[in-house]
């Protein structure tokens, strides 16, 4: 089966989707040559500066790589259906897999989107760029057209079935896998509480600075609030109120934190916080669990079905309940214990061979069911 993937998401400063599409190629690489599917891989990236390479297990797909304007390619492939990707990287496959909602024009190739979430159909306003001026108003009509979805949680494969008129058996879960990380030996000494995820305003990070001022204001000992991620233009009031008493003593943004050292950022966590108004899947609180971090999440979205009950769950809306959570697993060992074991037992059951096999029943899927 010859499949391309625009891997464009993980071209650089790899964030929750970039994190799917890289390690998903990983996987697919290693399903071909360890369970002899036959699976001929080309991962296809395009930018003006950016450029891709093979390599961290990626060798043994074919890479494209063509400089083109992100910007102007996106205009041209969700506006105009053009050029195909047969096209552009040298085709012909049987399968074009888009990594967002939009599809991967294509002559003959059957057609797969991967879709992480829908907020932006409820929330426009918390998006940006293209995803603004695209995803909303093209991208029902993408999904129809599609010979196979992917959804990364049973949640959001329940929106699109609801939003977009999708029949259940178009759509296939397929969520991200836990990384092989050994978790910790217990919790740190001295740590701190941990965000991780790019600063926009879907991350709700304004509740969570409202949540960890009501502690500065109640307790002597705190300990620090990390930000870590890559901040966008939303996120300069929070900048300059970090700056400011009572929060400058307690909060620091760290910017983004590259791949390679994700698993160095949890090994001092006490905890991690997802405050998210909503996520589609929520990669850091899995990467998480299986580090040995426990997590506090909001009640929205995937989250409560990634934790599995192995989280504390608190109402996105009330930085007191949030307050509250992060306050019991700093002064509780026990619970802390407790929650860090049920998180480890829940990150096992997320494995990326898992993934790359449902995947590739996906692609098989839309190879016998191509539309017209």
């Amino acid at each position: 089966m010859r499949v391309v993937i625009d891997y464009r998401p993980a071209l650089r400063q790899r964030s929750g989707v970039g994190e799917y599409t890289h390690e998903l190629a990983r996987a697919l690489v290693a399903l071909g040559a360890e369970d002899r599917r036959p699976l001929d891989l080309t991962l296809f990236s395009s930018s003006w500066k950016d450029r891709a390479s093979i390599e961290n297990g990626l060798r043994g797909a074919t890479l494209v790589d063509r400089r083109v304007p992100v910007s102007l390619l996106n205009l041209a492939w969700h506006r105009f259906q053009w050029p195909s990707a047969e096209t552009l990287a040298r085709g012909p496959f049987d399968i074009a897999h888009s990594m967002h909602p939009l599809l991967m024009p294509a002559q003959r190739a059957a057609r797969v989107v991967t879709i992480h979430d829908l907020n932006f159909l409820s929330h426009p306003e918390r998006t940006r760029a293209e995803i603004r001026r695209d995803y909303p108003a093209l991208a029902r009509r993408h999904a129809q057209k599609a010979d196979a979805i992917i959804a990364v949680s049973q949640f959001t494969a329940g929106e699109v079935q609801r939003l977009f008129d999708i029949p259940a058996e178009r759509v296939a879960v397929c969520s991200p896998g836990a990384p092989p990380w050994t978790p910790r030996d217990g919790p740190p000494a001295t740590g701190y509480v941990l965000f991780f995820g790019t600063l926009e305003p879907r991350k709700n990070v304004g509740g969570l600075l409202d949540a960890y001022e009501r502690l500065a204001g109640r307790r002597r000992l705190l300990p620090q609030l990390v930000l870590a991620g890559q901040a966008t233009e939303a996120a300069r009031p929070w900048l300059e109120r970090i700056r400011r008493p009572p929060l400058d003593r307690v909060v620091r943004h760290v910017g983004y934190v590259d791949p390679a050292r994700r698993r160095e950022l949890y090994a001092d966590a006490i905890c991690l916080v997802q405050p998210s108004f909503e996520e589609g899947f929520g990669i850091t609180v899995l990467e998480a669990m299986a580090a040995g971090v426990p997590v506090v999440v909001t009640d929205r979205g995937a989250l409560p079905e990634v934790t599995g009950g192995a989280g504390e769950v608190v109402s996105a809306d009330d930085p007191d309940e949030l307050a509250a959570a992060v306050e019991r697993l700093i002064d509780d060992p026990a619970l802390a214990a407790r929650r860090t074991a049920l998180g480890i037992a829940r990150a096992r059951e997320f494995r990326w061979d898992a993934t790359a096999r449902k995947v590739y029943d996906t692609y098989e899927y839309a190879n016998r069911h191509r539309r017209a």
